[in-house]
């Protein structure tokens, strides 16, 4: 273990954390760091470049500490190789000036202010206190990500027009959530303690104006000047973004083509299953199809909150102590509903260090009240149990064998994204999804990933559709077709795809990372398998694979195939 005066790499990681904390406190929020609640980031280019400074100076830390006797021991070997890829990754991302650019349906900035309130503690009145504060700090975050935007327009570093337009619509539903002048900062604060009524309601409504003042801004200034710039990011930006969602420098040409593989494949067993479903049914979208109307079905917003809780819960009851083993805390874990305002896509919040907050998963509910079941099955055993939440609240219950880093903050998206992608298919290998609803939602469910990296690597690089393919062969590739591809091979409602779309273009080469973090887990499950042979233990493989913290895909494959 090293001292203060010679830190190893673990130890460097850590006190990044720590200096990461004191510049971002919503990472301090979701780490359970109490002193971070009242407080909201920099957001502007100085507080963008702050950060990178840190990245800068903790990797020269970083090169002295891997030069230090006891560096190669494997914990602190993968601490380090995860730290500096992490941080080369997202220095490069900030020295292309992405940041000011930042624009689309979910993942800026302005996102992350607002969902930060969601697991703000919110227990006590002295909680409720540090909320008032930062909620005061709305305007000023704001107003930051405004200057980070008018710097890019300066430079003319354009975001894509049509994320753009859906971020003015969700500011506007965010001033406004009820239709009734009602916005969701209001909203949010009317949980709170009488005695802080008129501080919270008057915060609320300071950051309510900000979002009005920002919505119009990007309405009446933002929108007009990038009209005409294109909504794809071309094959160096991408390939820039996929680094920083994969961990890995991809054969981004390959890996187009293994989607298309992926999508022939998966096409044939749909159809398969359709037969189950709907004898005759033209396609397996027309069996979907069928299921919306006469599937089994939950009716309500609350009853699919409970009933995604007691699936949750069941499958933790028959999971553990058989395929996994799992300790107190990570058995538990809450079903939310996603606040209005929210991409249409499913998502989970890790628990805080310390467990007082739980890991949570969330749904948006896109004003539906009645919610098909096939849909959401495999949804939960990927978000949920033994999806990402076992994964991510793993890495807090065994964060102490880690370093900080690794089990909280250098989370490398394709890995986690690509172990519940990999849960879903666990589910299926165990005899889960026997009924033939379920399992064609978790065939759709499959489709989709396959259609995201032909259409994310296809539409972004303007590739051509491959001859052999049903739809508009020797084409290339753009949004317009990427919706339709899309939108005809999902069983999705149209506000689903076109969020989904728009989310591809928002945050390129993230959507890939599902299919292929899958195809990283599955092969490094089969080098360990055949490094056994009959001795191979899966349960023991898969508490092993959960408790080594964060790893790219360059390492993943690697250090699965030793266990």
């Amino acid at each position: 273990m090293s001292d203060t005066n010679n830190p190893l790499p673990r130890a460097v990681a850590d006190a990044y954390v720590d200096d990461l904390i004191a510049l971002d406190p919503i990472t301090g929020t979701y780490l359970g760091v109490k002193e971070s609640s009242s407080r909201l980031p920099d957001t502007s280019p100085a507080g963008q470049e702050a950060l990178a400074a840190l990245q800068r100076a903790t990797l020269a830390k970083l090169d002295e500490a891997e030069r230090r006797p006891g560096a190669d021991t494997d914990s602190e070997r993968r601490c380090g190789r995860l730290l500096r890829e992490r941080l080369t990754a997202e220095i490069a991302v900030h020295e292309a000036d992405e940041g000011l650019r930042s624009v689309g349906n979910m993942g800026t900035a302005v996102h992350a202010v607002r969902d930060i309130f969601t697991v703000t503690p919110s227990g006590t009145v002295a909680e409720w206190t540090a909320i008032v504060e930062r909620l005061r700090a709305v305007p000023t975050a704001l107003a930051g990500y405004r200057e980070s935007l008018a710097l890019g327009l300066e430079r003319k570093l354009y975001a894509s027009p049509r994320p753009t337009a859906t971020f003015v619509t969700q500011l506007g539903e965010w001033a406004d959530t009820d239709g009734n002048g009602l916005g969701w900062f209001e909203d949010f604060v009317s949980a709170g303690p009488a005695e802080l009524r008129a501080k919270l309601d008057e915060a609320a409504g300071a950051a309510t104006a900000a979002v009005v003042e920002l919505r119009d801004w990007m309405r009446d200034v933002y929108a007009p000047t990038i009209e005409g710039a294109p909504n794809t990011v071309g094959r160096e930006r991408y390939a820039r973004w996929s680094r920083y969602f994969n961990g890995t420098d991809l054969d981004l040409d390959e890996a187009y083509a293994y989607g298309w593989s992926e999508y022939h494949r998966l096409l044939a067993e749909m159809r398969r299953e359709a037969e189950r479903v709907l004898p005759g049914a033209e396609t397996p979208w027309a069996a979907l199809a069928h299921l919306d109307e006469h599937g089994r079905h939950i009716e309500g917003v609350d009853e699919v909150r409970d009933w995604l809780q007691g699936l949750m819960d069941e499958a933790i009851e028959k999971l553990d102590g058989t395929h996994f083993d799992l300790a107190d805390d990570v058995r538990k874990v809450e079903s939310r509903i996603a606040p209005p305002g929210s991409a249409a896509a499913p998502y989970y919040t890790s628990p805080s260090e310390d467990f007082s907050r739980p890991g949570r998963t969330w749904l948006p509910t896109m004003g539906q009240t009645r919610f098909p079941v096939y849909d959401l099955v495999s949804t939960w055993y990927h978000e949920g149990v033994p999806g990402h939440h076992l994964q991510l609240a793993q890495w807090v219950h065994v964060a102490g064998d880690l370093s900080r880093y690794q089990a909280a903050v250098g989370m490398v998206s394709a890995n986690a994204e690509g172990w519940a992608l990999y849960a879903e298919r666990l589910m299926d290998e165990l005899g889960f999804l026997t009924d033939a609803e379920q399992r064609l939602g978790y065939l759709d469910a499959q489709m989709m990933r396959a259609a995201r990296v032909i259409v994310d690597i296809g539409m972004h690089l303007e590739l051509e559709i491959p001859a052999d393919s049903p739809f508009h062969p020797g084409e290339r590739w753009t949004p317009e077709l990427a919706q339709e591809f899309f939108g005809a091979h999902s069983s999705r409602p149209a506000d689903f795809v076109e969020s989904e779309l728009t989310r591809y273009l928002t945050i390129p080469g993230q959507a890939i990372g599902y299919k292929l973090g899958e195809r990283a887990w599955l092969l490094g499950r089969e080098k360990a398998r055949e490094r056994h042979g009959d001795a191979f233990d899966l349960k023991a493989w898969h508490m092993a694979a959960l408790s080594q913290g964060s790893l790219g895909l360059d390492d993943l494959v690697d250090e699965l195939s030793k266990l």
